[in-house]
């Protein structure tokens, strides 16, 4: 097919005869194209440059829009791994928010994921093979008042979600599987969760719980890196920002090893709850104190944008932090900022290199699932402590050229010694 400008939105491209198209009652459909992408999101592809597609969906009724980013190719028949995030109204109302934008940064990062474990040979058992049909996406959906996850119209809102998934599988020839992200919990009838509902009627909506393993590929990262200081977890200083469910997975492994933690956290209740664990913990609007302390490492698992550009610079200057690493998705706004923490030599692991393990296992899901096979976590688990290996070599690179080369450029350089 041909592209066409729409005349309604400028740089705004869309498959001819396809702009605004109703798939069902209320529901319309525009498909933006990836040149157009590029031109009206410029900022997003400052550091990573690969064709995007977007399909938004609107219930015009409801006033709901569904963005699903994706690097698939039409027709093609790749999978498109991304989670499917609720958007929080805390983050709906942030200045600028646009849920295409968020789909398209974070369908970036998952791309970069896809390339990540590519480059370590990390995978499930199941999926290992099918891994050159993986691509990076994302599905954003933006609800109203009333229709959050508990709310008493969360029903309709996922089934708008669903029939519009399936329309994006037919009409481009892609295969999404998606799954655990922020927003997701008990449906207001009490009986299925979010993702449980997702999955019963869209099979590439996957409902293991990613955190996990995600968890444990960030501590085996944060482990190899430490190692490249000739440093133990057990004998450490680290800073935990964000103590939800990846951050207690990483919490609860800290304290098993013997480390020291100080701990970050936006909850007032789950300080308090931390608190008489004997945990020492810090409010958001501590946090310039927080990065003063003299922590080893951190290890960020909020829920974006944790790394600002004054955060970069606190950490540049406190001389004991020598490395920063998290799954947080759109960690830092300004990409340029990471230049600042190579210049201070700080190893900054991306987080889409500590994050792989989620993708990973939701991809491992799906392909049981397709293939029939057997699915386990504990299996995902396991694969994760590859990333030691890789996380130490990489660090060990970046020290030995005097942090002339970025972390991300090492793991690059050393990919083809990951093998042995």
């Amino acid at each position: 097919m041909s592209f066409t400008q729409d005349g309604n939105a400028a740089n705004v491209y869309s498959f001819e005869g396809e702009q605004g198209m109703p798939i069902e009652d209320h529901v319309e459909r525009v498909i933006h194209a990836p040149d157009a992408i590029h031109r009206q999101y410029p900022d997003l592809f400052q550091r990573f440059v690969v064709p995007i597609t977007v399909f938004e969906y609107r219930n015009v009724e409801r006033n709901w829009t569904l963005s699903v980013a994706t690097v698939a190719e039409k027709g093609k028949e790749q999978f498109s791994l991304g989670g499917f995030r609720i958007v929080p109204q805390e983050r709906a109302e942030l200045p600028g928010f646009s849920p295409i934008a968020e789909s398209i940064g974070l369908a970036l990062g998952m791309e970069q994921k896809v390339r990540w474990s590519r480059m370590v040979r990390v995978a499930g058992p199941n999926s290992r093979k099918h891994l050159s049909r993986v691509v990076g996406g994302k599905c954003v959906l933006l609800p109203t008042p009333g229709s959050r996850v508990g709310e008493k119209e969360d029903t309709a809102l996922l089934s708008f979600a669903v029939s519009c998934l399936h329309d994006m599988n037919r009409t481009h020839g892609v295969l999404i599987n998606t799954g655990q992200d922020l927003g997701h919990g008990r449906m207001s009838d009490g009986r299925l969760s979010s993702l449980e509902f997702l999955h019963s009627r869209f099979e590439g909506s996957i409902v293991a719980d990613t955190s996990l393993p995600t968890a444990v590929g960030n501590f085996h990262v944060l482990e190899g890196a430490l190692a490249a200081y000739g440093k133990e977890i057990g004998a450490s200083t680290i800073g935990v920002i964000g103590c939800g469910n990846i951050g207690t997975h990483i919490l609860e492994r800290l304290r098993e090893r013997g480390a020291e933690v100080w701990i970050l956290e936006a909850s007032p209740a789950r300080r308090a709850e931390l608190e008489r664990e004997g945990l020492s913990t810090f409010a958001p609007s501590q946090k310039r104190e927080f990065l003063r302390l003299p922590l080893d490492a951190l290890v960020i698992n909020a829920s974006g944008g944790t790394l600002d550009t004054e955060s970069i610079k606190a950490v540049s200057e406190n001389s004991s932090i020598e490395i920063v690493c998290g799954c947080e998705n759109l960690i830092m706004p300004n990409p340029q900022d990471e230049e600042v923490l190579k210049r201070s030599q700080k190893i900054f692991c991306p987080t889409e290199y500590c994050g792989m393990m989620g993708y990973l296992t939701a991809f491992e899901e799906y392909v049981s699932s397709l293939e029939r096979t057997p699915f386990s976590i504990s299996a995902m688990v396991e694969a994760s402590a590859d990333l030691t290996k890789s996380a130490k070599m990489a660090a060990e690179f970046v020290r030995e050229s005097g942090f002339s080369i970025s972390f991300r450029d090492a793991v690059g350089k050393c990919a083809e010694s990951f093998q042995t």
